[in-house]
């Protein structure tokens, strides 16, 4: 069990305790403990705006549909993102008819700016970034392009709970900015997300959108002392997309834990430096002076990934690969070959085993399994 890639750590009778006061009271939907937890997470982050969703998915979908309609976008604008990455994050630029740019990744698995700005035409209208890993890779560098050439500024901070670049959140800057609690994530729920945007329009706007473009939510109607509080209008055509309170109870619980949590992580990390220090053929991916990273995931690239993956199989290790080239796949065909860098580097990248039920023999056993295979496959 340790040794497979995510094991999700729940504070089990806390996290009942917190369940159990939505069903003490009878209320389990939108409302209750995702107000609480919005707030919480506020408290935690710096961000003004947070809107609990059912997922990051439909987080993003929201971030790129509220900053299409504030600033008119068309269909078939262009919106640069990264092909290393979870489809969800390209799937909600082509949920609102956007076109999809591809620009290759740097050192950090993140965007690389000198590529974004190629890619740059008359139709770019946004940028997506993705903090692979937790890793807040070049995001200074890709929010002063944005501000020059008047693009929005989507984070993609579905492996950032708890990153923090020169002390504080990743994002605050960017115009939204969207984390992911699903299960295997670091502060986990069974699955949900969080949108922050920076203006308050944005995220009222988001608030109907996400409950079917309904402008009075079922929580605020049943506080309300309005003598007829069904009667609401219906003013956009939304989705049904708002978090619930059971989720969001977890979410409270895991919150605490969160910065704890992720120093350990960071200490699994820093044993599996250590184990590969000084071996060339093992290539780890750096972080960026002042991130300290969430270590969602610990990616490493080597030759011959998949027969290792296999050979890892047969010694109990489960590593798993984040991510394959969105290009290789059929909805993404047409930007084959424009990234060599992150076709290159996801034909070798693979994440080992991460979780807070990791101990340092465990890591032990698994980076002496790793290095007994890539010093096996040099010629003697």
């Amino acid at each position: 069990m340790a040794k497979q890639l995510f094991v999700p750590t729940y504070r089990i009778d806390e996290c009942l305790q917190e369940i159990r006061q939505c069903l003490e009271i009878g209320w389990t939907g939108l409302g209750y403990k995702t107000v609480e937890f919005e707030k919480a997470w506020k408290e935690y982050t710096g961000f003004q705006h947070c809107h609990f969703v059912n997922s990051a998915t439909a987080g993003l979908h929201l971030a790129v549909k509220v900053l299409k309609e504030r600033f008119g976008w068309e269909d078939g604008d262009e919106v640069i993102s990264t092909p290393l990455t979870f489809v969800s994050t390209n799937h909600a630029i082509l949920y609102e008819n956007l076109s999809v740019v591809f620009a290759d990744v740097d050192e950090y698995l993140c965007l690389d700016p000198q590529d974004v700005e190629r890619r740059i035409t008359p139709r770019t209208r946004a940028v997506m970034f993705v903090g692979m890993a937790g890793s807040s890779g070049a995001y200074r560098e890709i929010l002063a392009l944005c501000r020059k050439h008047g693009l929005a500024l989507i984070v993609d901070a579905a492996h950032m709970a708890g990153t923090r670049l020169e002390g504080k959140a990743v994002g605050l800057e960017a115009d939204a900015t969207v984390f992911s609690f699903q299960a295997v994530k670091n502060l986990p729920t069974a699955d949900s997300g969080m949108v922050c945007f920076a203006r308050a329009q944005d995220d009222e706007l988001a608030r109907k959108l996400s409950w079917l473009g309904i402008n009075k939510d079922t929580y605020s109607r049943s506080n309300s002392k309005e003598a007829y509080k069904w009667h609401y209008d219906v003013e956009h055509v939304g989705y049904k997309y708002h978090g619930n309170s059971i989720m969001a109870a977890i979410g409270l619980v895991q919150l605490r834990y969160l910065d704890a949590d992720n120093a350990y992580r960071r200490q699994i990390c820093q044993w599996y430096e250590e184990a590969f220090a000084g071996n060339d053929l093992i290539g780890m991916v750096p972080l960026p002076r002042g991130c300290e990273s969430s270590r969602h995931i610990f990616p490493i690239l080597v030759d011959d990934r998949d027969s290792m993956i296999l050979a890892l199989n047969q010694s109990e290790v489960f590593p798993g690969v984040h991510y394959r080239d969105n290009t290789h796949y059929s909805m993404y065909r047409s930007g084959s070959g424009t990234c060599p860098r992150a076709r290159e580097k996801s034909e070798r990248l693979f994440s080992l085993p991460l979780h807070l039920r990791l101990t340092r023999s465990d890591v032990q056993y698994i980076a002496e399994k790793v290095t007994s295979y890539v010093n096996s496959k040099v010629p003697a």
